[in-house]
């Protein structure tokens, strides 16, 4: 069996759950806790689950009390289950159905599916299908917190996260970089030594049903995970340990921490989310320890505390290469997007000493939901980038003509410490005008609209905290 057709079978429930008016983000959470329920039965874990609140226990209660019997078994595994993490996977849980007959139709498609054909790891990768799934519904806006598979796997293919390491994501979201890292490593090495020296993984959630979401999705891979429920920008993280690696695509947009206190250890304070992210992502990090992070174009130019930041970056690590990313990835924000691979030296001044750009904008197709961005599109890049996660395997500079580029830090100095640096004539047109679906196009006008009412809050709040 396939995963791609259990997937689509599962999916194709949606339509049931659409007449209880439940949204694509909804139907992935309501999932957690049905498919935890079947897949328990079906791998041994049942015997985590309270008896008289298990699979079978759903599956015979009659329909005139099936609804208020399956929030009553909800409740109860969030507060009796022995295991934490499936505590904390029913914690505060909340049934979005309404109609009996709808949730009994769910049941029976979830049953009559051949569990019994899958390991856990690819149950894992089922579940990781249905998220990319719902990320794909534009009109919900999810596509911003998903990152391209494709682009998750290249980061990690590029860092190579190794046994026994410290792997961080300190915006965690449905958990996708840190089960990459896992299938990494675990390819690398045989079970017996993972399960001798196995990495362990650290994250924050500040979303209470993504949480939920992750925390099905690592415990379905095997991780060795703790991921919070809190903001990692705020005191909330304060226990997390010095990273070996950290992969991360912090959110879009503003108001970093809300109305919370930051950290006392971020030095810069900002209304800007990413630059608030990027000094917890180049402080965290231990020593030698190596980051890549998704960041919008706006890092690399935004001045004030946006220069300084970058400052601090390259003093305290070797920034060594920028890739920039393709439009339309994150289609349903309107962002243009790099990555930034750095990893942390032992003496805090002058680390950078020059940085490597790679275009990979520049004349290339608008990618989206019918141009999904591939593994193959990131093949020259990690050709060029090389072997060694902390970029010190041998470059050569392809020129103007090129996609890689090497600038010396002095060269940065002179542009005012501006990384926004391109070269190559773009004849591809905007990748924003060459969206095809309506309901694309419309998703970018939101991200814009969203955008641009984040920065008036920023600004109001921070006259406000000046009067």
């Amino acid at each position: 069996m396939k995963n791609e057709n259990v997937i689509q079978k599962i999916w194709n429930l949606c339509h049931i759950l659409r007449g209880d008016g439940i949204s694509y983000h909804q139907y992935v959470s309501e999932l957690t806790y049905l498919l935890f329920l079947k897949i328990a039965e079906e791998n041994d874990v049942e015997r985590l689950l309270p008896i008289g609140f298990r699979w079978k226990n759903l599956v015979g209660e009659p329909n005139a009390s099936l609804l208020g019997f399956y929030q009553e078994m909800l409740t109860h595994l969030g507060t009796s289950a022995e295991s934490e993490t499936i505590r904390a996977i029913y914690s505060f849980p909340t049934t979005v159905f309404s109609h009996a007959e709808n949730l009994r139709a769910v049941i029976e498609g979830i049953a009559k599916i051949e569990w019994h054909d899958l390991t856990d790891d690819r149950i894992g990768r089922i579940y990781e299908g249905l998220i990319e799934k719902s990320s794909q519904d534009v009109r919900s806006g999810a596509g911003q917190y998903f990152t391209p598979r494709a682009l998750v796997n290249s980061m990690v293919r590029i860092m190579k996260p190794k046994l026994g390491e410290i792997i961080q994501d300190p915006a965690t979201g449905s958990g996708g970089f840190l089960i990459s890292a896992d299938h990494f490593i675990r390819s690398e090495n045989s079970n017996s030594a993972y399960s001798k020296n196995p990495p362990k993984y650290e994250g924050a959630e500040i979303e209470k049903n993504t949480r939920r979401i992750c925390l099905m999705n690592t415990f379905l891979n095997r991780l060795d995970a703790e991921i919070i429920y809190g903001d990692a920008l705020t005191d909330d993280a304060a226990h997390f340990r010095s990273a070996d690696l950290i992969l991360a695509n912090p959110p879009f947009g503003n108001k970093a921490g809300s109305k919370r206190a930051l950290r006392k250890d971020i030095p810069y304070h900002n209304a800007n989310k990413q630059l608030v992210f990027l000094q917890h992502i180049y402080l965290s990090i231990g020593d030698e320890g190596r980051a890549a992070v998704v960041l919008p174009d706006n890092v690399l130019f935004e001045d004030g505390v946006g220069k300084t930041v970058r400052q601090q970056l390259m003093d305290k690590c070797n920034l060594h290469t920028v890739l920039r990313l393709p439009r339309g990835i994150f289609s349903s924000a309107g962002v243009k997007t790099n990555v930034l691979f750095f990893n942390r030296e032992k003496k805090e001044k002058e680390s950078t000493s020059a940085i490597w750009f790679y275009d990979l904008r520049a004349n290339m197709p608008a990618f989206g939901k019918t141009n999904p961005l591939r593994t193959e599109h990131f093949a020259e890049f990690e050709n060029c980038f090389g072997d060694d996660p902390k970029g010190k395997y041998p470059r050569k500079d392809q020129g103007e003509t090129g996609r890689f580029r090497c600038f010396t830090r002095e060269e940065i100095a002179d542009r005012g410490e501006n990384l926004d640096i391109t070269w190559l004539r773009d004849e591809s047109g905007d990748g924003e005008d060459a969206l095809a679906s309506p309901e694309a196009i419309a998703a970018v006008i939101l991200g814009h609209l969203r955008s641009a009412l984040s920065e008036i809050e920023a600004v109001a709040d921070e006259l406000a905290e000046t009067v």
